[in-house]
């Protein structure tokens, strides 16, 4: 079959997108309902929490969110006081994004609800057959950023 006489609804970009929205939308319900979060706030919160200091710039590549949306939502996690904004070290206009007391507690209940949403999508498979999703998409991943990357 070729582009043309091929359902939309056979390709793969296709099924990984809609996967991406089913799994928004429950994550999206689940953080609001459980943390008081949008999906952008949290998957903020959970890269700021596992590879603090961050810049925005490394915040939106972290989060899978463009700059803006990464500035927007570093900015309301500062205001409810989950993240401090302090100057870098290494660039005095710059500033790095670290959490607070406050926003340790709830980076772990993040990264729990994270960890259940992962296990409710992929229980579906097998141990291996989760393995070999891992790596697949490790490869997909790597060949879209322009990688060589082995068998």
């Amino acid at each position: 079959m070729d582009a043309e006489t091929t359902p939309l609804q056979d390709f793969l970009t296709y099924r990984l997108h809609k996967l991406n929205k089913l799994t928004d939308r429950r994550s999206s319900d689940t953080y609001a309902a459980e943390l008081g979060l949008g999906v952008g706030e949290a998957r903020c919160l959970a890269a700021i929490g596992q590879f603090a200091p961050l810049s925005v710039n490394d915040l939106a590549a972290r989060a899978n969110l463009d700059k803006a949306q990464a500035s927007r939502a570093a900015q309301m996690l500062v205001d409810r006081g989950l993240v401090r904004k302090s100057a870098s070290e290494a660039d005095a206009r710059a500033v790095v994004l670290t959490l607070t007391r406050i926003g340790k507690p709830l980076w772990k209940r993040v990264m729990r609800l994270i960890a259940q949403r992962n296990a409710d999508i992929f229980g579906c498979l097998s141990a291996h057959e989760q393995r070999q999703l891992e790596t697949f998409f490790d490869r997909l991943i790597a060949h879209s950023l322009g990688s060589d990357v082995g068998d």
